[in-house]
């Protein structure tokens, strides 16, 4: 196997993963996180990223970017790659990378609708705001039903949806932790515990999989994933792939510009 070298761009919902398994790669992966906030305002995190990713020097020899995303807002849509290729998941956000597949995902969602979903990071993430830390998804069209939202644009999307329609929390009637074992999880559990307790909902716990996060971070990166080459933009997919690459003929480098 070639030894590639790497850089994450991701979400620091994923900072205790992520690290887990930049440690475990056989590859070499570098770490930059930018704040879950960036999730308020999709256009802020469009900006943002291409700003990260126009930062990754062509001469560091990086052979792809991972993009510690998933459509999010469409936060995603529209950022192109530079110099380097990027690698992002095809998923709604990234409960669907803690569930270890968009199968297990679209499953569970299914069979389980009302759901909350919260793990390490999501909660430690929200600074101490808790659940009302909700995404500002102001550009989203209202039609449809709440879980037919969620279906077509992630959890994110249809929390703003639900709020705006008259209190978001009451379309959820229960919460699921998703344990990954990166950490003592015991005293984040007792709290998301004692918050959905608190709001009248049920409360379940199960085992998150690595398997997704797994084949991101060890380049095995198969129908579960995008690759932008060089030049390419990030697409959306209103279907079960989610994000599609579209080629340009734009100039890659910004600075030759």
């Amino acid at each position: 196997m070639e030894r590639k070298k790497l850089i994450f761009i991701g979400c620091d919902v994923m900072y205790r993963e992520a690290c887990a398994l930049a440690a475990k790669s056989p590859h070499r992966v570098d770490l930059r996180f930018v704040p879950k906030s960036l999730h308020d305002d999709s256009d802020a995190m469009r900006e943002k990223l291409q700003q990260e990713i126009d930062a990754v020097d062509p001469e560091t020899g990086y052979h792809g970017i991972l993009l510690g995303f998933g459509r999010c807002n469409d936060g995603v849509v529209g950022i192109t790659a530079r110099h380097t290729p990027l690698v992002i998941p095809r998923a709604h956000d990234c409960i669907t990378l803690f569930f270890g597949s968009r199968e297990e995902f679209k499953r569970n969602f299914a069979d389980n609708p009302g759901t909350y979903y919260m793990t390490t990071g999501w909660y430690e993430r929200s600074e101490g705001r808790g659940l009302e830390d909700q995404s500002d998804l102001k550009h989203l069209p209202v039609v449809g039903s709440y879980d037919e939202l969620v279906r077509q644009y992630g959890r994110e999307n249809a929390d703003y949806i639900a709020e705006t329609l008259g209190g978001w929390s009451a379309k959820y009637s229960r919460m699921l932790y998703l344990e990954m074992g990166a950490t003592d999880e015991r005293p984040i559990l007792s709290a998301a515990r004692a918050e959905a307790e608190s709001r009248g909902w049920q409360f379940l716990q199960r085992k998150g999989d690595w398997t997704l996060l797994e084949k991101f971070f060890f380049g095995r990166w198969d129908e579960d994933f995008v690759v932008i080459p060089a030049g390419g933009r990030v697409a959306a997919c209103n279907d079960d792939r989610i994000l599609d690459v579209e080629l340009t003929f734009e100039n890659p480098d910004p600075q030759s510009q």
